[in-house]
């Protein structure tokens, strides 16, 4: 059965997160954080920016929601997944059976014409 308002009026976009890629590359650079501070109000920020969860990327209101946070199920689920590396594109291709070696190139003409001659005994 369908939704009342469409069926993409069901999908969990208000409580998305950032994904384990970009978050992976949060921790490995503190870039992202503080341009997002740097664009935003201290005021505007839940807690007055204080407590921020960068593995989850969730801002909290205060110290003991963090704290309980931080001992809670979905945390800990998601600093076991950010202990994988995230796949590369190159990686991705090759479990698909793609790949994009193509052999090496003979740069002079002499080889090319070597190879397409028979050699004749």
């Amino acid at each position: 059965m369908p939704a009342i308002r469409g069926k993409d009026s069901k999908k969990k976009t208000r409580r998305h997160t950032r994904d384990l890629d970009q978050v992976h590359a949060d921790l490995r650079s503190d870039r992202h954080l503080a341009q997002f501070k740097d664009t935003k109000h201290v005021e505007d920020l839940p807690g007055l920016g204080q407590w921020y969860c960068k593995e989850c990327a969730k801002w909290f209101e205060s110290e003991t929601n963090f704290a309980s946070h931080q001992k809670g199920k979905v945390h800990k689920r998601r600093v076991r997944a950010l202990r994988d590396e995230p796949y590369s594109q190159k990686e991705a291709e090759l479990a698909a059976g793609l790949t994009t070696n193509n052999g090496t190139r003979s740069t002079t003409k002499m080889e090319v014409d070597a190879e397409a001659q028979p050699v004749a005994s």
